[in-house]
Parts: C-alpha cells; sequence; structure tokens
C-alpha cells in the first residue's frame, strides 16, 4: 500500500527493497493490484500456481516495510519517559529476548524495545538462507517458524501503536493508513493461521471490528 502524502517519508529503519525484475517483486505487484480492488479478505489469498513460502515473504517484508514507516511517524511521541515500558495498555506488556544475543528476557522501554525488534527482523530479512531472493534457491525447512515469530513481533508494533499512540496518529491525521495496514495484516495472518489468538489479544476488539465490516 503506497503512503501518498504522508507527513513524513522516513522510515524508522532502512526500507528492505525487493529487487525489481524478480518472480517476488512481481508477487509484490500483484499483491499492490489487488488490494487496489478493495476486497482485502480476496487480495491476501494465495495466487493461484504460487508457492506458499514466496507469498508469505513477500508480504512479511512489505508488513516490515509499512510499519517501519508507521512507526516512524511517531517516533518523536515514542521516548524513554513516554513508554519506559513495552506495552500494549496496561495489561500486555512485552520483554525482549532473540534467543541469540539476548537469551534471558530483558524488560526494556518501547523505542528500545522497538529497536531491538525492527533490527531483529531486518536481519532475517537480510539472511539469504531463510529468505532467498534468488530463483529457484529454496526456502529453509524451518522458514514457516521464522515466518510466524517475524509476524508474531511485527502485531506487538502496531499493538503498542493503537494503545499508547492512537492520540499522536490521529492528530498526524494517519489513522487511515494505520487502520489499511492493520486490518491487511490481520486479514494476512488470519488466512493462513499464522499467530496464536493469544498473541492477538491485546487488539481483539479492533480485529472483530474489522473482520465483521467484511462479512
Amino acid at each position: 500500500l503506497a503512503f501518498l502524502g504522508s507527513r513524513s517519508s522516513k522510515t524508522f529503519k532502512p526500507k528492505k527493497n525487493i529487487p525489481e525484475g524478480s518472480h517476488q517483486y512481481e508477487l509484490l505487484k500483484h499483491a499492490e493490484a489487488t488490494l487496489g480492488s478493495g476486497n482485502l479478505r480476496q487480495a491476501v489469498m494465495l495466487p493461484e500456481g504460487e508457492d506458499l513460502n514466496e507469498w508469505i515473504a513477500v508480504n512479511t517484508v512489505d508488513f516490515f516495510n509499512q510499519i517501519n514507516m508507521l512507526y516512524g511517524t511517531i517516533t518523536e511521541f515514542c521516548t524513554e519517559t513516554s513508554c519506559s515500558v513495552m506495552s500494549a495498555g496496561p495489561r500486555y506488556e512485552y520483554h525482549w529476548a532473540d534467543g541469540t544475543n539476548i537469551k534471558k528476557p530483558i524488560k526494556c522501554s518501547a523505542p528500545k524495545y522497538i529497536d531491538y525488534l525492527m533490527t531483529w527482523v531486518q536481519d532475517q530479512l537480510d539472511d539469504e538462507t531463510l529468505f532467498p531472493s534468488k530463483i529457484g534457491v529454496p526456502f529453509p525447512k524451518n522458514f514457516m517458524s521464522v515466518a510466524k515469530t517475524i509476524l508474531k513481533r511485527l502485531f506487538r508494533v502496531y499493538a503498542h501503536i493503537y494503545h499508547q499512540h492512537f492520540d499522536s496518529v490521529m492528530q498526524l491525521q494517519e489513522e487511515a493508513h494505520l487502520n489499511t495496514s492493520f486490518k491487511h495484516f490481520i486479514f494476512f495472518v488470519q488466512e493462513f493461521n499464522l499467530i496464536d489468538r493469544r498473541e492477538l489479544a491485546p487488539l481483539q476488539d479492533l480485529i472483530e471490528k474489522l473482520g465483521s465490516k467484511d462479512r
């Protein structure tokens, strides 16, 4: 989805580009075209004859770029002081661990957590053995579990923005972008059952509301 006329085009982390002319680039173009039709439930479905891993890979990169941009617009409001813990409302708090550099979950501020999270996602996306960009290079056997972890973590950034920064989003008139992006994200993870329901709990009401408009 193009965020045209966005107040700032600064992203939180560098944008992850899919090489033009590649099959993945064609898939991304297909995704953008079907999104334009307005039917999100249909737009997230696996295109006929395509590889599921590749479809999930392309969309995961796209969601990373979208969240990158959305969070980039509100970073000045998400500070050590305003968000000393990474939370999504009073009932949900997240502690960071990536299993390699930080094995034991640490409590940290939201900006620090999101920095860790987006850097970690970027490292996964840049890893050719996990996200092969060359034609004919197979996806690893653990690809789906890596993709699920990435999406589960990206969800937390949406949850934090909705719970702690929605006022700022509205002031910046970015709520339509945020809602469209999140709706696309949720329909995608629902289509392929990629995030556990319990993980989605912080935004359950919103998810139900978005879904009911499409029935």
